[in-house]
């Protein structure tokens, strides 16, 4: 049986092990930058100056880090 590979899941979750510097653009055109702290299927935990904002992932357009990302795909 073939093994499902999340992405998403992976991706983010090497930028928060990492402490990769990310930068968010919204839908509505906002842009934020910062750290993912944590992240679930709904929503991503980001902080910047020492303050936590609650993103919902339906609202994010584009996650731009600031270094590639390495992650393993197989």
């Amino acid at each position: 049986m073939k093994q499902v590979i999340n992405l998403q899941d992976s991706f983010l979750n090497q930028a928060r092990k990492e402490k990769i510097n990310l930068t968010i653009f919204l839908t509505n055109g906002v842009k934020l930058k910062g750290l993912c702290k944590g992240f679930d299927n709904y929503a991503v935990i980001f902080e910047y100056n020492g303050k936590q904002q609650l993103i919902y992932k339906h609202a994010i357009s584009t996650i731009v880090p600031d270094v590639n990302i390495r992650f393993d795909i197989q």
